[in-house]
C-alpha cells in the first residue's frame, strides 16, 4: 500500500510542477502546453520506482568512486518501491479499498465501451464522401458533431447536410480543425489519458488534467485554423452553429470541434494575436527539467545498486528445503552434514537474520509470508568443515558459524531469490557503557572451561568466557533495539545476570514486579549501564524474495 501512496504523491508533485510550467508558458504555443499536460498524465502510468529499479541493475566496477547510499538516503527513500509487512487488523482495509477501486474501474470501462459503441455504430451506418483529404471522410445520419474517429486508422465523421448549413469558408475551417486533430494523433493521446482516468478515477487531479488536455488541443486547432487565413468572425460563428445543431462527441478520444469552454474559446478566437515563440532559454530549461525528471530516479537506482551486500565467500553442495510440518513446535538451528547447517521449523525471517547477523528490526520491506512460513533446511557445505576438537576455542566456533552464515546467504540468494539492499538509518539505540564505579566482571582463566552463553529461563543469563560484544548482541535481541558496546572492555569474562523479563502476565510467565529490571541488574550486578540514544544502524531492505521450490 505504501508503494501506491508513494506513486500517487510523486505523480501529484510532478503534475503540480507541470502546472507551474504551463502557467509560465501561457502566452506560448498551446500545443507545447498540451504535451506538458500529457506528460503529467502519463506520469501516473510510469512510477519512478521503475526507473530506480532499472538503475539498480547496473553494478559499477569495484574501483569506481560512487556516492555512498547515505548521501541519497533521504531522496531514495521516497523513490524506492516500498513493501511492508502487513499488520494484523480487524478490518481488511486493503481488500475493501481494492474492491471499491475495482468497482470504479469496471463502471468506467463499461461507460467508455457504451459511448465508443455509439460512435462505432454511427461509422458503420455512414457513407463515403468524395472529399480530397488525406483520410477517409464519412457522412453520418446522426446528429453528432464533426469529429475524428479511430486511433490506428482514423476517419473523419461528418453529419449529413453540414456543408449546406455552413458557408464554404466555415466548412473549410471545420475540416482544417479536424485535420489538425488527425495530424497530431490527438485520439491516441486522449485514449492514453482515458486509461489514466480509468485506473486513477479516485484522484481529482487526473480529471482536471483531462480538462486541460481538451482545452489546449482545441485552442491549438483554433490557432491552426486562424493561421491558415480563416476569418475569426466566420470561424467563431461556424463553431456556434455546430454547437447549436449537433451533439458533442461522447468520447474524448473521438476529437470533435466543440470541446472546452465555448465562451472562452470564442473570446480567444476573436482576440487572437498569435502565440509567442519559445525562446532558446525556455527550451533549454524544459529540456533540463525533462532530463532531470528521468535521470534523477535512474541515478538513485545506480547508487542504490552499489549498496548490495557482498556476495557470500562460501557456497554449498546440497541444500534440502521442505515446508515444516503443521503443528510443529520445536524450532532452531543445529549442526548439519559435513559441518554444515540444519534448521528446524524456522521462518524465512529467522533465516535472514541468522545469515546476515542482524535482528528483525534491521530487515525491512519483507512480505508477510517471510514471518509466517516455516521451513526445514539441511545445508551441506561445498567443502567439509574440519571437526572441532573436544574443547574448541571461541574464535574457532565463531569462524565456523560465520562460514555457515555465508553458505545460508547463498541458499537464500539461489533458492529464495533474495535480493537485499544495505542502508543506514538513524534509529533509537542503547549505548552499553561502564557504570560510575566501573565494571564488576570476572576475567575468564586461560585454562577455564569452553566459552558459552546460556539463557537459563527468562531473566537468567549465565556467561563463561564471552566478550562484552556478545553480551551487547544478546541484550539487543532481548530489548528489541541495537545495543552498541562502548565500554572499552576487551577480553573474555565470566558472569551471571538475573533480572525481571518484560514478558507481561501469562500462565507460563506471570508478571514479576519483585526483581530488578534489566537496566538495574546490569548496573548492580555487572557494573554496566544502558543509555538511550539515537545512532546509525545498518538495515537491509528486501528488494525481492520468492517462495522456494522444495526438494
Amino acid at each position: 500500500m505504501n508503494a501506491v501512496f508513494n506513486h500517487l504523491w510523486q505523480s501529484t508533485a510532478f503534475a503540480l510542477a507541470i502546472t507551474a510550467a504551463a502557467a509560465l508558458l501561457r502566452r506560448n504555443s498551446p500545443r507545447l502546453r498540451y504535451w506538458l499536460w500529457l506528460a503529467a498524465s502519463l506520469k501516473f502510468l510510469i512510477p519512478f520506482s521503475l526507473l530506480v529499479a532499472t538503475g539498480s541493475r547496473i553494478q559499477l566496477p569495484p574501483d569506481t568512486p560512487t556516492l555512498h547510499a547515505v548521501t541519497v538516503q533521504q531522496i531514495s527513500t521516497y523513490f524506492a518501491p516500498v513493501s511492508v509487512t502487513p499488520a494484523r487488523a480487524t478490518i481488511p482495509w486493503t481488500e475493501a479499498l481494492s474492491a471499491i477501486w475495482l468497482l470504479g474501474v469496471s463502471f468506467l470501462v463499461i461507460r467508455w465501451f457504451l459511448r465508443w459503441r455509439t460512435i462505432h455504430l454511427a461509422v458503420r451506418s455512414a457513407t463515403c464522401l468524395p472529399l480530397p483529404l488525406p483520410l477517409q471522410a464519412l457522412s453520418s445520419p446522426t446528429t453528432m458533431e464533426p469529429g475524428i474517429f479511430g486511433i490506428l486508422r482514423p476517419v473523419l465523421l461528418l453529419p449529413e447536410g453540414i456543408d449546406r448549413s455552413l458557408t464554404p469558408e466555415q466548412f473549410e475551417a471545420v475540416i482544417a480543425h479536424e485535420l489538425r486533430h488527425a495530424i497530431y494523433r490527438d485520439n491516441l493521446s486522449a485514449a492514453l489519458h482515458m486509461c489514466v482516468e480509468t485506473l486513477f478515477w479516485f484522484h481529482p487531479l487526473v480529471w482536471w488534467i483531462g480538462a486541460q488536455l481538451i482545452s489546449e488541443r482545441e485552442r491549438d486547432c483554433d490557432q491552426a485554423v486562424l493561421t491558415q487565413g480563416s476569418q475569426p468572425g466566420d470561424y467563431a460563428r461556424g463553431i456556434v452553429q455546430i454547437c447549436e445543431a449537433y451533439v458533442e462527441s461522447p468520447l474524448a478520444c473521438a476529437s470533435g470541434i466543440s470541446g472546452a469552454d465555448l465562451k472562452r474559446r470564442i473570446r480567444e478566437i476573436m482576440t487572437w494575436r498569435g502565440s509567442l515563440p519559445v525562446t532558446l532559454r525556455a527550451k533549454a530549461v524544459l529540456a533540463a527539467a525533462t532530463l532531470a525528471a528521468v535521470s534523477i530516479p535512474f541515478v538513485i537506482g545506480v547508487v542504490r545498486a552499489q549498496t548490495l551486500p557482498p556476495a557470500p565467500a562460501y557456497g554449498y553442495e546440497v541444500a534440502s528445503i521442505h515446508k515444516s510440518a503443521p503443528g510443529q513446535t520445536r524450532m532452531g538451528f543445529g549442526p548439519g552434514p559435513q559441518g554444515g547447517l540444519r534448521t528446524m521449523n524456522t521462518s524465512v525471517m529467522m533465516l535472514v537474520t541468522f545469515a546476515y547477523g542482524v535482528r528483525d528490526y534491521q530487515v525491512v520491506g519483507a512480505p508477510g509470508w517471510v514471518l509466517s512460513d516455516n521451513y526445514d533446511i539441511t545445508l551441506t557445505p561445498d567443502k567439509a568443515e574440519a571437526a572441532l576438537g573436544p574443547d574448541p576455542t571461541l574464535n574457532a566456533v565463531m569462524a565456523g558459524q560465520g562460514r555457515n552464515e555465508q553458505r545460508l546467504q547463498a541458499v537464500l540468494r539461489d533458492r529464495f531469490g533474495l535480493v537485499l539492499r544495505s542502508e543506514t538509518h538513524e534509529l533509537p539505540i542503547y549505548r552499553l557503557t561502564q557504570a560510575k564505579n566501573g565494571a564488576k566482571l570476572t576475567v575468564h582463566p586461560e585454562d577455564g572451561p569452553r566459552p558459552y552463553l546460556h539463557g537459563n529461563g527468562p531473566g537468567h543469563l549465565d556467561a563463561v568466557g564471552i566478550p562484552i560484544k556478545m553480551l551487547a548482541d544478546n541484550l539487543s535481541r532481548n530489548l528489541g533495539r541495537p545495543v552498541t558496546d562502548e565500554t572499552g572492555i576487551t577480553g573474555q569474562y565470566d558472569f551471571k545476570l538475573d533480572f525481571t523479563p518484560d514478558l507481561g502476565s501469562s500462565p507460563d510467565h506471570p508478571a514479576d514486579t519483585t526483581g530488578p529490571s534489566i537496566f538495574t541488574a546490569l548496573t548492580d550486578q555487572l557494573g554496566l549501564r544502558l543509555e538511550s540514544a539515537k545512532g546509525p544502524v545498518q538495515v537491509y531492505v528486501v528488494e525481492k524474495i520468492e517462495h522456494p521450490t522444495e526438494n
